[in-house]
């Protein structure tokens, strides 16, 4: 399967042949993915396996980049607060920062920098070998048997571990401020409540399964095209995390700004 093109002259024109061949396979996976889900050909044990693997490298150290950012976050309101008069706006803070942004994005690191990375490796590894190729001839798609449920899973563990996230985020930033800076729970909760929304939840849970598309559609891709023995698949898998990092931002950027503009701001300060 030969998804490359004739390389582009100059950085910019380069860019864009890449920005073109990543869309044109988000389209073709796209068509896979229906095409999968009419003709009830999904390989569940590639996607279990694939989820199994995102979830058991991805859950630790979620949680450790999740309990000091709460303790950092509780940290930073309480000495703020304190010099504002405003001691009981922490919850609010909480629900800004872990729930509407520090969740979705963790969550992205981990399956672009952790998940992402071993993605890209292992088709890169195949793609040298002709494994790829192989099936092609034999007449299995290899998006249809590697990118689909790599796609699925990478959307199941993100919006799984953005619950366990935001609910570690939540708990170390509640237990410091309470335990360590002696605020009242009450407070902090009576805030959390007020300031926070069912759609926070919700739109976090959209951004990370948008996050997790990006992570493994760009991983597949730079897996899948591959080339050049394994030093090869050593430059795929730097582009790949670099890639994915950058679209992620940037698709943070836009959901940030459409859900602002969308939903207005819920309490009064």
């Amino acid at each position: 399967m030969n998804l490359a093109a004739p390389p582009a002259r100059g950085p910019v024109g380069d860019a864009l042949n890449q920005a073109g061949l990543l869309l044109a396979f988000a389209v073709r996976t796209t068509a896979a993915a229906g095409r999968v889900v009419a003709r009830r050909r999904l390989s569940w044990r590639e996607l279990l396996e694939q989820t199994w693997f995102l979830a058991a490298v991805t859950t630790t150290p979620a949680v450790l980049v999740t309990i000091p950012l709460g303790v950092v976050v509780a940290l930073n309101v309480g000495s703020l607060a304190g010099q504002l008069g405003a001691e009981g706006y922490g919850g609010a803070v909480v629900a800004f920062v872990i729930v509407a942004q520090a969740a979705p994005l963790i969550c992205a690191l981990m399956i672009s920098g952790v998940g992402g990375s071993a993605m890209c490796a292992d088709l890169g590894a195949r793609t040298i070998r002709e494994e790829v190729d192989a099936l092609e001839v034999m007449g299995i798609p290899a998006v249809e048997r590697f990118v689909v449920p790599r796609v699925l899973a990478a959307v199941l563990v993100s919006t799984a571990l953005a619950c366990l996230v935001m609910a570690v985020g939540i708990g170390a930033s509640f237990t410091f401020q309470v335990a360590v800076l002696g605020d009242s729970p009450g407070s902090f909760l009576g805030s959390l409540t007020e300031f926070s929304r069912l759609e926070d939840f919700l739109v976090a849970e959209v951004k990370a399964a948008v996050f997790g598309v990006l992570a493994a559609l760009v991983s597949c891709f730079k897996g899948l095209t591959a080339k050049g023995g394994p030093g090869g698949v050593g430059h795929a898998v730097n582009e790949a995390v670099v890639l994915a990092f950058v679209l992620v931002f940037v698709a943070n950027t836009v959901l940030t700004e459409l859900y602002a503009a969308i939903v207005p701001a819920r309490g009064a300060y």
